[in-house]
């Protein structure tokens, strides 16, 4: 199988790899509606891909991903219709990572912010670099916990520092992420090449119908939760665009971002 027509990611097949690469240089690889869609596609069609085992997400330059590329209000036609699409949207990306039955492993090369910290939750295996840093701002934003960190994030890292994280807007470091379980392993950036991604590789080489059975059985008492959960954190986050307390929260922080 081919991976073809990606445009606002990566995503190349590298021996039993797929490989899937934040890539938008001019926005510190901040994920649009395409880039939500392209990962929603990749993380589906490899499902159906025998020859790849495991699936690596990562970024491409300094940052993971500064999250959600947020469109200026005025560039949009009919506000509702835009919002219920995205969060629908959304709701699929999630959702693909749910039944996605190749091992995921995110692979941490920087400053992860929102998305690209939810997502590390929802991976089979995540790594990280000493540089990384991991945010939530979902309150100073008048928004609510996304990609089923509302569940996952507690289970993790225990429910005190979970709420530091989702609700407080604190910020981990990568040896933070490590002391709490968020991350398994912290490497030098030196060593990416040299280290990290030989032994993934050599990871990719296990008996693959194995693989999947293990995946399997350890998310088993899990998917469902995590179903009930994209469910419910969807129709939350939908309301709370509609809320003024979100709507002054994006003006101030457009106001901050146009002084910077």
């Amino acid at each position: 199988m081919s991976y073809l027509g990606y445009k606002a990611l990566i995503v190349q097949k590298e021996g039993k790899l797929l490989v899937i690469k934040f890539h938008n240089p001019a926005k510190k690889n901040c994920l649009n509606r395409d880039g939500y869609g392209e990962l929603t596609r990749a993380l589906t069609e490899v499902n159906d891909d025998d020859e790849v085992t495991i699936v690596v997400i990562t970024g491409v330059g300094e940052y993971f991903t500064a999250g959600n590329e947020l469109t200026p209000i005025h560039k949009i036609n009919d506000v509702e219709a835009y919002i219920k699409e995205s969060n629908d949207n959304f709701k699929k990306m999630v959702t693909s990572f749910i039944n996605c039955n190749k091992l995921i492993f995110t692979l941490v090369n920087g400053p992860s912010i929102g998305i690209g910290t939810t997502i590390v939750a929802l991976s089979d295996v995540a790594w990280c670099v000493e540089e990384a840093t991991f945010l939530t701002p979902f309150s100073r934003l008048g928004l609510v916990p996304e990609a089923c960190s509302s569940f996952t994030f507690p289970l993790i890292m225990g429910r005190s520092k979970a709420t530091e994280v989702l609700v407080l807007n604190e910020k981990l470091s990568a040896q933070e992420a490590y002391h709490f379980h968020f991350v398994s392993r912290i490497f030098k950036l030196s060593e990416l090449d040299s280290v990290v991604w030989p032994k993934i590789r050599e990871y990719s080489e296990l008996p693959p119908t194995s693989m999947r059975e293990c995946k399997r059985l350890i998310n088993f008492s899990l998917r469902e939760s995590l179903k009930r959960v994209n469910d419910e954190e969807c129709e939350a986050l939908y309301k709370r665009f509609f809320d003024e307390e979100f709507i002054q929260a994006i003006m101030k922080f457009n106001t901050r971002k146009s002084k910077l």
